[in-house]
């Protein structure tokens, strides 16, 4: 057998480039040729089997006496009954990487190309926080756009070519490249492209280094044989592909340490989440409906306003700005919106709110009883408040986001009533059509006690299937014992 280059073995083309193409990525991934297997590799195999029989072992004692340690990272926890006991009491996990001394201390470089919206941005900004904080990584985040990274972190200077935020090194990501010592591990966000010289200074420089193309969320089947796959490059660099998802074998969702303590807290005290509105300019209404909209331009959006202004309870909804405000001036028959702007038609009042820092956007989805989303960013985050939401996603000219939507669906409501199924579908389908919304939110308001209790579950299950950050510093530890070995 060939000797392990890495966590897998050698592939030729790029799962990346069929990302809106389920079919081709599942033709590509069959025709991978496996040389070789690491612990990463086998770690996987030994965890499906876990997972599977979580609940046996949870009450037999077993996992005392297994020896293994709980990384929280690669595919999961192996103590996965323990990390839900631990968010339970609202405490730390014990078994953290870096006590067993699994953790290495390594130069990053993040790259991010802003498109179009703050999804990029916004993933790329939160990971490599992350990376810095609670992992002691040093981190350089570049980016093309700075003006809409301010947008996010406004202590951030615009005109700046290098300034430091949170622990983290922002640069200027300028056509014109300027010579850069390579990090340990580069990680291409969303297939950003790296500037040729740094790739080639990485090929020259001597050191093992490797390359991640950090690809878009989905939860599309063919992720999890696509995940971690590597591509061989001509100049002998090593690149792998990274796929976030919503299964133990991927690589998972951005999560804190901390954050399901935090979020408990929230919204356990309504004298915080009353402040939090408060600074906001926002009053709760007893016995109102809250609800957040944010979201790209939708007509779906008029018949769902209509639905809440006739309801029979009281709704307030919380706008902030952005690119749907244009439906909801349409809807008011007003010119534009402002933040500040509160207005009140029937059962409905509508409060158009600042555009906010992320850790303030939590707040508002924590403070929420419903929350409308959009992209990536704010649809992972959305999950994490553990509340009904419905997804906006980013619509793609081959339609190809449809099946995104019905992959997500699929694993997210499949333990779901068939009423409460058959209702979160109708109005997601509804919403993203553009059309239908009003008639589809009576049906699920009705089964929201259900979809409420569901979306706490969900949280759960995506707790123990490990974070992002975690994952990515497991899988730089293991390809460092793989090409040293």
């Amino acid at each position: 057998m060939v000797g392990p280059a890495g966590p897998l073995a050698t592939i030729s083309r790029e799962p990346g480039q069929a990302r809106k193409g389920a079919a081709a990525a599942v033709t590509l991934c069959a025709g991978v040729w496996l040389v070789g297997f690491t612990s990463i590799t086998i770690f996987s195999f030994f965890l499906s089997l876990l997972s599977e029989s979580a609940d046996a072992f949870a009450g037999s004692g077993v996992y005392a006496r297994l020896p293994f340690l709980c990384c929280g990272m690669a595919t999961g926890c192996w103590r996965q009954p323990c990390i839900l006991r631990s968010v339970s009491r609202g405490t730390k996990c014990r078994y953290r990487l870096e006590e067993h001394g699994l953790s290495v201390k390594a130069k990053w470089d993040i790259f991010c190309a802003v498109v179009d919206n703050f999804g990029d941005i916004g993933v790329t900004w939160r990971l490599a926080r992350q990376l810095a904080a609670e992992h002691g990584q040093h981190v350089r985040l570049w980016v093309d756009d700075l003006d809409t990274f301010a947008r996010l972190c406004p202590a951030a200077n615009a005109e700046a070519e290098q300034q430091l935020h949170e622990g983290v090194e922002v640069r200027r990501w300028s056509g014109q490249w300027s010579a850069t010592e390579p990090a340990d591990v580069v990680i291409e966000a969303f297939a950003c492209n790296l500037p040729q010289p740094y790739i080639n200074a990485m090929a020259a420089s001597g050191r093992r280094i490797l390359w991640l193309n950090l690809e878009y969320l989905s939860a599309e089947d063919w992720i999890v044989g696509c995940h971690a796959l590597p591509s061989l490059q001509a100049n002998g660099l090593q690149k792998y592909f990274f796929f976030p998802g919503f299964e133990a074998r991927t690589g998972g969702l951005i999560r804190e340490a901390d954050l399901m303590l935090r979020r408990a807290e929230f919204q356990s005290d309504m004298a915080q989440q009353a402040a939090f509105l408060a600074s906001l300019g926002v009053a709760r209404q007893p016995g109102a409906r809250l609800l957040s909209l944010f979201a790209y331009e939708n007509t779906a959006v008029a018949g769902w306003l209509d639905a809440l202004e006739a309801d029979s309870r009281s709704n307030q909804l919380l706008v902030p700005e952005g690119r749907v405000l244009g439906d909801v001036a349409a809807w008011l028959g007003v010119p534009s919106l402002h933040a500040g702007d509160q207005h009140r038609r029937g059962s409905l009042q509508l409060c158009i709110v600042p555009f906010m820092t992320q850790d303030e956007y939590d707040l508002l989805l924590w403070s929420c009883d419903f929350n409308a989303v959009r992209g990536e960013e704010s649809f992972i985050r959305a999950q994490w408040a553990g509340r009904p939401l419905v997804w906006h996603i980013y619509p793609q000219e081959d339609d190809a986001h449809w099946d995104k939507l019905h992959a997500f669906l699929d694993l997210y409501a499949h333990e779901l009533s068939p009423t409460a199924n058959a209702a979160l579908r109708e109005f997601w389908r509804a919403w993203n059509a553009g059309q239908g919304a009003g008639e589809a939110w009576t049906a699920l308001v009705r089964e929201y006690p259900t979809l409420l209790q569901h979306a706490e579950a969900w949280t759960h299950e995506q707790v123990a299937n490990g974070d992002l950050a975690g994952k990515l510093v497991f899988f730089y530890t293991d390809w460092l014992g793989a090409v040293h070995a």
